[in-house]
């Protein structure tokens, strides 16, 4: 085939843009005689410079075969439905090697085949418009972008459209293994701030006696998109359980670093046994401390069986939503302060009803906040989500997230934390039982105490050892409360799978500490000897005012 038959429009050569920039100023008088009778400029002409110097060729009077031979590009011409090898320059050759013309593309040109541009070929044959297909690694190693430019037969331009297509391969090596560094940083920042996330994540999740409790962690799918989602289960004692799940603003490390100071607060928090609003009040200081620029949201609830509430306070965070036994659901808007780190707020508590066959879910926005949608929009589909979900914890935590959309490329971190108050029935009921005596009188409530309690512990079926140190904890906490307490004053007996819980409330709000008392003390003595014989034991405040003291004891295992 005839090359210097083939015109080529080409986007721009460059070479041909340097010498054109090159040109002195043109002449500014043109004689009429150059101009054609309709006033078109003719396709090619000479231009002749003012200063007698010789003519610079036109575009079109340059020769086609020797600038694409000089061209850095790799440059093919290939022709017909076949793709019919027309002509490669040297740039070309030199990367992949001679090719015979005449061949067709697919046999001749196997790294055009390998790359998948010959359906691009194709296309620009038929639609006659150029394509580009960006950056793709070659068999030589080297990554090419390759644009596709329909071309035709000169004489045959006005009949046909794209006779042939002009293939022309920018060498982007340099911009590709940038890229690539730059993706690979990107990543392994982002492993690290995952790996980071989930070690300050709890490993195993405290599963309290009286809750059964599943949570799920996933990072956002964006380049180092992990953010500062957490969640935690604390054990207080006495049965008692506190839930949190919070949300530091941000992406990467910092974020989770953040986080990971927050939640280590938290748990120091939870062991003072403090009111939610309380815990927030300080991790709100703490939280300005850490970073000023960190604003981070947060909810803190603590669940009693004995009340059958979750009782809560939320700094900025979204809403818990419960649903009850019959699956209605409902949402615990109130109380809601600002998020952590903005200071000057006095949070408040409140509460919902958690009784037995409830479920509870706290989660961060990434579960339910779309950028084409309202946020309520998506805490109302979460709730419709919720009253349709029954099964373990760990399952309903499958299904919302599913329910969510939540994918593996997901532009946010997700964390949900589901928690369940199993309504027991048959044997496992007599396995969680609860007896109380209100503490009347004087110095003869503590003798009506050992009695209730040595009948209750009997009548649970302990062994005599445990029954021995259940009925002496329950004596010493009521006379540490006759002494040091006021009415009102109760005594609480409960027992779970696990352990037996002795409680005494009073009126007083002084707690009491372990001291320890000298030979000649009279007293002193009560709390050294239940810490003694418990497995564990603790005082807090009660909402109403007053305090109670409790202890308890893990019960012995059941040979299998």
């Amino acid at each position: 085939m005839n090359f210097t038959r083939w015109s080529a429009r080409l986007p721009g050569i460059p070479g041909t843009q340097r010498r054109a920039a090159a040109r002195t100023e043109l002449a500014t008088t043109t004689t009429t005689a150059d101009r054609r009778a309709d006033g078109s400029v003719p396709a090619a002409r000479a231009e002749h410079l003012t200063d007698g110097t010789a003519p610079v060729p036109a575009v079109d009077e340059l020769p086609a075969r020797e600038v694409l031979d000089r061209v850095p590009a790799l440059v093919a011409l290939v022709h017909g439905r076949d793709h019919r090898i027309a002509y490669v320059n040297d740039a070309y050759t030199a990367a992949f090697g001679a090719r015979p013309l005449g061949e067709p593309a697919r046999d001749a040109l196997p790294e055009l085949r390998d790359l998948g541009l010959l359906p691009l070929l194709d296309q620009v044959l038929r639609s006659g418009r150029p394509r580009t297909l960006k950056s793709r690694k070659a068999p030589d190693g080297r990554s090419y972008t390759f644009t596709c430019t329909p071309v035709s037969e000169a004489e045959s331009r006005s009949r046909t459209a794209g006779s042939g297509v002009l293939v022309f391969a920018t060498d982007v090596t340099d911009h590709a293994e940038a890229a690539e560094r730059l993706r690979a940083s990107e990543r392994r920042q982002r492993e690290t701030a995952v790996t980071l996330q989930r070690s300050l994540l709890p490993q195993v999740l405290e599963q309290p006696d009286d809750l059964r409790i599943a949570a799920t962690y996933q990072p956002g799918g964006t380049e180092a998109a992990v953010g500062g989602d957490w969640y935690d289960v604390i054990t207080l004692g006495g049965g008692r359980t506190a839930l949190v799940i919070g949300d530091v603003m941000g992406r990467g490390v910092r974020a989770a670093a953040v986080m990971g100071q927050l939640r280590t607060a938290v748990r120091a928090y939870a062991r003072i046994d403090l009111p939610p609003h309380e815990v927030l009040q300080l991790l709100d200081g703490l939280a300005a401390e850490i970073d000023p620029d960190q604003i981070a949201t947060c909810v803190y609830a603590v669940h009693d069986p004995n009340e059958g509430r979750l009782v809560y306070s939320s700094a900025g965070h979204l809403p818990i939503l419960v649903r009850d036994e019959n699956g209605t659901v409902l949402r615990a808007d109130e109380p809601t302060g600002p998020p952590l780190g903005t200071g000057g707020w006095m949070h408040s508590s409140g509460s919902v009803p958690l009784g037995p066959g409830a479920t509870a879910v706290l989660y961060t926005d990434g579960l339910v906040e779309r950028r084409d949608e309202d946020l309520d929009e998506g805490i109302t589909s979460l709730e419709r989500a919720l009253a349709g979900a029954t099964g373990t914890p760990q399952v309903v935590c499958d299904r919302l997230v599913r329910s969510a959309g939540v994918q593996a490329d997901h532009d946010d971190d997700v964390a949900v934390l589901v928690l369940q108050h199993p309504a027991r029935t048959g044997p496992d009921s007599e396995l969680f039982r609860n007896a109380a005596l209100e503490l009347l009188g004087g110095v003869e409530a503590a003798p009506r105490a050992r009695a209730f309690a040595s009948g209750v512990l009997t009548s649970w079926r302990f062994p005599t050892e445990l029954h021995d140190l259940g009925v002496l904890a329950a004596s010493e906490l009521v006379a540490n409360s006759l002494q040091h307490g006021t009415p009102p004053m109760r005594l609480r007996l409960r027992r779970t799978d696990r352990r037996l819980i002795v409680e005494v409330t009073d009126g007083d709000d002084h707690l009491p500490r372990r001291r320890r008392a000298e030979p000649v003390d009279e007293s002193g003595r009560g709390i050294a000897i239940v810490a003694t014989i418990a497995s564990n034991w603790g005082a807090r405040r009660t909402p109403g005012g007053g305090k109670t003291v409790w202890c308890e004891f893990t019960l012995p295992r059941k040979q299998p």
